[in-house]
């Protein structure tokens, strides 16, 4: 069974920076897709982010974070991380780590099968 654990969330002022980070434990698959996503008060939930664990490294970005966010993980760790710079109110939301047992990167959040719990965001201006 997949367990993902993410931390790192907090308070920040507009401009600022936060890690978020998902610990993953029960991965048993060979290549899998590991993504942040976020929901705002109010909104759906949006992908933000995804790294997909095959040959290559492939990564994708929603076009609202190009630029300021950056995934990425540690093998070793099992734990991909979120590091978010030039952060703006309206990144404020619960960011949620989730996984998919495929080395494609996909954007819709019926395609993960395993989420952690989420940890909130909030970017104050």
């Amino acid at each position: 069974q997949v367990h993902l654990v993410e931390s790192g969330g907090g308070l920040v002022q507009a401009g600022g920076s936060l890690r978020l980070s998902c610990a993953a434990s029960g991965l048993t698959f060979s290549r899998y897709t590991m993504a942040w996503f976020r929901q705002a008060p109010g909104k759906e939930r949006e992908f933000v982010a995804a790294l997909a664990w095959s040959a290559g490294a492939n990564t994708d970005y929603a076009d609202s974070v190009k630029g300021r966010f950056t995934i990425s993980k540690v093998y070793a760790k099992n734990t991909v991380y979120l590091q978010m710079t030039s952060l703006k109110p309206e990144d404020t939301a619960v960011y949620y780590c989730a996984t998919r047992s495929s080395g494609e990167i996909r954007v819709l959040d019926h395609e993960y099968e395993n989420w952690g719990q989420g940890t909130q965001v909030t970017v104050s201006s």
